[in-house]
C-alpha cells in the first residue's frame, strides 16, 4: 500500500543530505522499538536488538543517533538517556521506511461479514465500531457529503395539521427526512400538487447548487396558494440540502476508552485533552475531509502537521469511502507512535469494503 506524500510535510532543512541506509535502519529500528514500548530508545539496547544484521557498538550507535538527532529526526527527552522519534522522523519512515503489512484473512473476513450484514442505515456506525476494535484507537467515519449528489425528488407529507415531514431523496439510494414546523393550516389535498410543481423546478440538480439557489429557482414560479409552503421552504434550505445525510451527526466515534489505555494519555491533563477532542467533532470532520484523496490512496497526518494544538500529540490516517456518487470519510486516530504498516492496509480494506456495499 503506497502513502501519498506532500513535500511540505519534510522539512529537510537543517543539515540536509540524504540519510544512509545505515541510519535508515537505524531510524526505522528507533521507531519500531518506540512503537511497542512507548520508552525512550538507548543506545545499548538498539546495539542488542541489530546485532543480527549491524555488529556496532552503542558508542557507534550513540554517534549515529547523534546526528539523526542533529537533522530533527528523533529527539532526546530531559529525563532519559535515550531517544524518541520526532514529527519529522515519523514522516520518513511512513513515506519511505515502514514495510506495509498485508491484512489476515480473519480480520478480512471478520470487516466482510460485519458490514456486509449491516443494515444501511447502520453501517457507518458500525464501521466506526470495527476500526476501533481493530486498531485499539478511535475509529472515525464521516457520513457521505451530498454537495454533488443529485436530488431525484421530494416528497411530502403531512404529520399534523401543522407538521410537514420532506422526504428528501437523492441519487445512489440516499434518502434523508426533515421535519418541518408551519405556522399555517397545512392543506392535505393540496401537498402532491406541491411536491410536483417544486420536482418540476430542483429535481436532477446537486444538493449544493438547490442549496445556494433555491430561493432564486422557485420564487415567483409556484401557484399563489403555495406561497406559504415556498416561505416554509425558503427558511429551512440549510436543513433540507445540508451536506450530510444527518446534519446534527455528520460524524460516527468509536473507541475513546481506547485512547485512555496508551501511558501518553494516562496524566489528568492528557485525559482532559483526550476528551475535548472527542467533543470537538467539527474539527475532526475537518481534518478527515480536508484531504483531497483524488487516488483513494490513504494519507497520514502527524502532530503538528494538523495544524492544532489540541492534535499534537495525535496522528491520523485518513482514505474515502463511496455509496454511489456521495464520498465520505473514515480514519483511525492515535498517539503518534499508532502501528502504521498495519493501520494504513486495514483502513484501505474498511474503505474498499464500504465502496463495495
Amino acid at each position: 500500500c503506497t502513502l501519498r506524500m506532500k513535500a511540505d510535510f519534510l522539512p529537510y532543512h537543517h543539515r540536509d543530505r540524504e540519510l544512509t541506509e545505515r541510519e535508515k535502519d537505524i531510524l526505522r529500528a528507533i521507531i519500531q522499538m518506540y512503537i511497542l514500548s512507548a520508552e525512550p530508545i538507548g543506545s545499548r539496547f538498539l546495539s542488542k536488538y541489530l546485532e543480527e544484521h549491524y555488529k556496532l557498538s552503542p558508542a557507534t550507535i550513540r554517534n549515529i543517533m547523534s546526528d539523526l538527532e542533529d537533522m530533527g529526526f528523533i529527539a532526546h527527552p530531559h529525563t532519559s538517556a535515550g531517544r524518541i522519534p520526532t514529527d519529522k522522523g515519523y514522516r520518513l519512515y511512513v513515506d519511505s521506511l515502514m514495510k506495509t503489512e498485508h491484512v489476515t484473512n480473519q480480520i478480512a473476513t471478520f470487516v466482510q461479514e460485519n458490514l456486509q450484514n449491516s443494515s444501511r442505515e447502520h453501517v457507518l456506525r458500525d464501521a466506526s465500531k470495527i476500526l476501533s476494535s481493530l486498531s485499539h484507537y478511535l475509529g472515525i467515519v464521516v457520513l457521505p457529503n451530498l454537495s454533488d449528489v443529485i436530488l431525484q425528488r421530494l416528497r411530502l407529507i403531512a404529520l399534523s395539521s401543522t407538521r410537514l415531514l420532506v422526504v428528501v431523496e437523492l441519487q445512489s439510494d440516499i434518502v434523508r427526512t426533515v421535519t418541518l414546523e408551519a405556522s399555517f393550516e397545512i392543506d392535505y389535498q393540496a401537498l402532491d400538487e406541491i411536491a410536483r410543481l417544486l420536482n418540476e423546478k430542483i429535481s436532477g440538480r446537486p444538493v449544493s447548487f438547490l442549496r445556494d439557489n433555491f430561493t432564486v429557482i422557485i420564487r415567483d414560479r409556484l401557484p399563489s396558494e403555495a406561497n406559504a409552503y415556498l416561505r416554509l421552504f425558503i427558511d429551512s434550505v440549510e436543513t433540507l440540502f445540508a451536506d450530510y445525510t444527518s446534519p446534527d451527526e455528520a460524524v460516527h466515534i468509536a473507541g475513546t476508552q481506547n485512547l485512555l489505555e496508551y501511558p501518553e494519555f494516562e496524566s489528568r491533563d492528557r485525559i482532559k485533552g483526550v476528551i475535548e477532542l472527542i467533543e470537538n467533532e467539527d474539527l475532526i470532520v475537518h481534518i478527515l475531509d480536508r484531504q483531497d484523496l483524488g487516488d483513494n490512496k490513504p494519507f497520514v497526518m502527524i502532530g503538528s502537521e494538523m495544524g492544532s494544538e489540541l492534535l499534537n500529540d495525535y496522528s491520523v490516517i485518513v482514505s474515502h469511502y463511496k455509496f454511489g456518487d456521495a464520498k465520505g470519510s473514515l480514519g483511525i486516530i492515535g498517539p503518534r507512535r499508532m502501528n502504521y504498516p498495519r493501520l494504513v492496509p486495514l483502513l484501505t480494506h474498511v474503505a474498499q469494503t464500504l465502496t463495495g456495499r
